[in-house]
């Protein structure tokens, strides 16, 4: 039986319930909550953070470290959860955790797929999956989103395209928990603009649904072309996350002090 959104997001606030150490009907909300921080080997692998500001769209989730409670708790009384999550009043916050040793860090959008939408789509190039052993001489700056050279054990499956012998396009997806893997993509410059990203993405994403897992997709507001490959490989927003971390933390992210 085929998977329904229903399910797609059900399975998404569940894990993200694990994640923030809240409960998933959290998400629904009316009133903003704010958990404590807390770590559970079933959250997703890619988290790191003193505090996590996540929104499905009703209300906002505060998972909090015990110093930066307080600073939290007076920045979402003060703001509509979707002012939360942008300037100029994210500079309320930052100021606020600053005092604690702290600075706001990540901020993204996360989509889901929507079944209704989601494809094969066209790639003017041959396709074919990709498995981990392939993945082995691929760990270099080329194929950076797709492939994570820190996290290799949890890249699990792929699709690449190619031109004669040549890697021109790679989707391929980390295995971040146990119901959810993340898809990352990557097209080589002078092959960029031709469909290659949705069609990769696309193909992926029925892949991992075939395996009995959820996909999804995560980008930076800004990046423009990475949000449109969501949408138009089948995907559609459905929660934001903005962490926070220690200042070291982001001034290593930023090269500051060598």
């Amino acid at each position: 039986m085929e998977i329904t959104a229903e399910e797609i997001y059900e399975t998404a606030m569940r894990q993200s319930a694990i994640d923030l150490g809240c409960g998933r009907r959290d998400f629904l909300r009316d009133e903003n909550v704010i958990v404590p921080l807390r770590s559970s080997p079933e959250a997703r692998k890619d988290r790191t953070f003193v505090c996590c500001l996540t929104s499905y769209g009703s209300n906002l989730v505060a998972s909090v470290s015990e110093p930066c409670r307080e600073p939290v708790a007076d920045y979402i009384r003060c703001f509509p959860v979707a002012h939360c999550f942008e300037t100029p009043n994210l500079y309320i916050l930052d100021d606020a955790l600053r005092e604690k040793g702290m600075r706001v860090c990540f901020m993204a959008e996360y989509f889901l797929p929507e079944p209704g939408r989601l494809k094969a789509l066209d790639c003017p190039y041959p396709m074919r999956l990709m498995a981990p052993d392939d993945f082995a001489p691929l760990y270099t700056g080329a194929w950076g989103n797709a492939l994570s050279e820190k996290r290799k054990e949890l890249d699990v499956l792929g699709v690449g395209a190619y031109n004669g012998g040549e890697l021109v396009g790679l989707a391929a997806c980390s295995a971040d928990c146990e119901s959810m893997w993340q898809i990352g993509v990557d097209v080589l410059p002078g092959f960029r603009r031709q469909g290659i990203a949705s069609a990769l993405t696309s193909c992926l994403a029925l892949a991992i649904l075939q395996k009995g897992k959820v996909p999804f997709y995560c980008a930076a507001w800004s990046n423009l072309g990475s949000v449109r490959n969501a949408i138009r490989s089948g995907f559609r927003p459905a929660w934001i996350e903005l962490q926070a971390n220690t200042a070291a933390f982001v001034d290593g992210l930023n090269g500051a002090g060598g």
